[in-house]
């Protein structure tokens, strides 16, 4: 029979009896029945061997022409990503063939019956552990990268993780609520993906970017304390941890504080991590204060694995005659240093590259250094411009000795900061500075509650509704630069988990917060008029958090990518190659919603 002629089977009455994980030597002499896809096909000598593989496991299948010559007269014609289904008994193999690679490899079935239930197209790339493709390739094939096991156990570590959230929050009072994906647009700090209204000519609903405000009115109107698991979109530029959409555990406590909510993150957080990946946190999480996080890591999400700390010396520069520090200093910049020690394996070349590297990815001026050298001398293009005060300053404060290698930035404190940051994580994992432990949790708290943009204008620092902290409310009036927010995040591994505040509960408090970021009272009142009427209604206090579930799956994955936790991810571009969207539509749609797409001229 040849490859055209074979037609897929019906199932018929014969159905699947155990998956493939399940077959063990407890099953040896018994019948079964398995159904999955060819993964690999072996003939040995007229004896033909098959990898059976579902979505847990795989199992060999024999088919010998002696037991079964029809079956075996099939098998020939099989090739990889077959659908069959087979019937037969589970045999013990022999010492010498068993394989300790596969869980079931203390077995095989012999095969007495199959059935082909459909072909396949030969498969761009190998379903394996390690895809030999490219990502957009994977991307295209989608359909076949699922079929793999570090995708296949990443969507199960996906939903473990769901379930134990569920459970975890239900435990503790939460009632899960769904809320509304057609909304109206309010600021969330990126873009939003708007959708036509048919029935509204010239008006849109946005997608929400999160449901803060909707959460909010569910506080007012008294369910105390809610949870979803929510679908949320942004029209931003992507990179490895971000999609157009993505999905964010989103919750909201009534009458609570922020030891209150920590307490909730904290539980749900361990909770999650060990039921769905056995994963241990330390517990009581760690507090960092922003300001302290920023000084110490330059980072608000730092990696406290890594035994690098920065060090600030500014005010050691602050009347220098080294002219490059001290026009920094004088734009109200900083100077800070990324201290290493024993650093003997970064020779000159590699100083090089990192600062090349710093240039032309991280946007830095450049990046000082000074090497200590083993008799103590110290060797840079700059030190000649230290005094000997600024020289003694410097080897105090960053305990300089013989093999130590200092880098350093002097800058507007976020360019600083971010150079600097990323240095310490890079020279960290690459010299082995990590403290040993696989994981762990910080809250990061007291940020600001606004921050400069860059034109100067001020803008808020995480929303627009956080509540500032009781003994800062003063300060709205008298310095709100200073204001710090009731605002928190969860930190894993230097990957932020999510973020959450106290909410205004208190409509004045809201209003001059929208005064102080630049809304006119008549705007204020039109974009939000309906939540400062609802904090009117009798609002109680409240706060709560979001997780980016698809991030919190990614650390606990160990991939570096959202694309390899999301079944069916978007291109950096926003495109999914699998469906080919986004693709145009027919004029008709666009004129039933009054749209003309003109576009830009190349």
């Amino acid at each position: 029979m040849s490859r055209e002629e074979v037609a897929p089977d019906a199932m018929g009455e014969l159905r699947r009896t155990h998956a493939a994980a399940e077959v063990s030597a407890d099953l040896v002499d018994r019948e079964v029945v398995l159904a999955g896809w060819v993964h690999r096909r072996r003939d040995h000598g007229g004896v033909i061997f098959v990898d059976l593989r579902d979505r847990g496991e795989r199992v060999q299948v024999v088919f010998r022409p002696d037991a079964s010559p029809e079956a075996h007269a099939r098998a020939g014609e099989l090739r990889s990503e077959y659908v069959i289904l087979v019937r037969g008994v589970v045999m013990r193999r022999s010492a010498d063939t068993v394989n300790p690679k596969l869980a079931t490899g203390e077995v095989e079935v012999e095969v007495s019956e199959l059935r082909l239930l459909n072909r396949a197209t030969p498969p761009p790339f190998a379903i394996e552990e390690e895809a030999d493709a490219d990502e957009e390739a994977r991307l295209r094939y989608r359909l076949h990268d699922l079929r793999r096991p570090p995708l296949q156990r990443a969507l199960q570590l996906r939903h473990a993780l769901a379930q134990s959230v569920r459970s975890s929050l239900v435990a503790q009072g939460f009632l899960e609520i769904e809320t509304p994906v057609l909304a109206n647009s309010t600021p969330e700090g990126a873009r939003d993906f708007l959708v036509p209204s048919r029935l509204h000519p010239g008006e849109f609903y946005a997608l929400p970017q999160s449901p803060q405000i909707m959460k909010q009115l569910l506080m007012i109107a008294g369910f105390e304390r809610y949870f979803q698991i929510a679908r949320c979109f942004r029209d931003e530029d992507l990179r490895a941890d971000r999609q157009p959409e993505f999905t964010q555990i989103d919750l909201e406590m009534s009458f609570v504080g922020v030891e209150e909510v920590l307490d909730v993150l904290e539980e749900l957080t361990a909770r999650g991590c060990a039921e769905a990946a056995g994963v241990e946190l330390e517990r009581p999480f760690r507090r960092i204060p922003y300001i302290e996080a920023m000084d110490r890591f330059g980072s608000d999400r730092p990696d406290t694995r890594i035994q690098l700390e920065l060090v600030d010396l500014t005010d050691a520069f602050r009347e220098s005659g080294f002219r490059a520090f001290r026009a920094a200093v004088d734009a109200g910049g900083i100077v800070k240093c990324l201290p290493v020690h024993d650093a003997g394996d970064l020779g000159r070349g590699d100083v090089d590259r990192l600062e090349s590297f710093v240039k032309k990815e991280l946007g830095a001026k450049g990046l000082a250094w000074i090497r200590v050298n083993d008799d103590g001398t110290w060797q840079s293009p700059i030190v000649k411009f230290f005094s000997e005060e600024e020289r003694a300053m410097v080897a105090e404060r960053t305990g300089a000795r013989p093999g130590s290698l200092i880098f350093f930035q002097a800058d507007a404190a976020g360019r600083a900061n971010a150079v600097l940051s990323r240095l310490r994580t890079d020279l960290g994992e690459r010299l082995g500075r990590v403290d040993g432990r696989a994981f762990d949790a910080v809250f990061v708290v007291d940020f600001p509650l606004f921050k400069r943009a860059d034109d100067g204008s001020r803008t808020y620092a995480h929303q627009p509704f956080v509540a500032p902290l009781d003994e800062d409310l003063g300060l709205l009036e008298t310095d709100p630069d200073r204001v710090r927010g009731t605002h928190y995040d969860v930190v894993i591994n230097g990957v932020e988990l999510g973020s959450g505040s106290l909410r205004n509960h208190r409509s004045d408090v809201q209003r001059r917060i929208l005064e102080l970021l630049g809304y006119p009272k008549r705007e204020a009142e039109t974009r939000f008029g309906f939540l400062l009427n609802a904090l009117d209604a009798g609002a109680p206090p409240h706060g709560g958090f979001a997780y980016g579930f698809d991030r919190w799956v990614m650390v606990l994955a160990g991939v570096e990518s959202l694309r390899d936790v999301v079944a069916f991810p978007k291109t950096q571009r926003a495109q999914d190659l699998l469906m080919n969207a986004p693709g145009v539509v027919e004029q008709q749609q666009l004129d039933e919603l009054t749209i003309r797409v003109e576009l830009p001229r190349e």
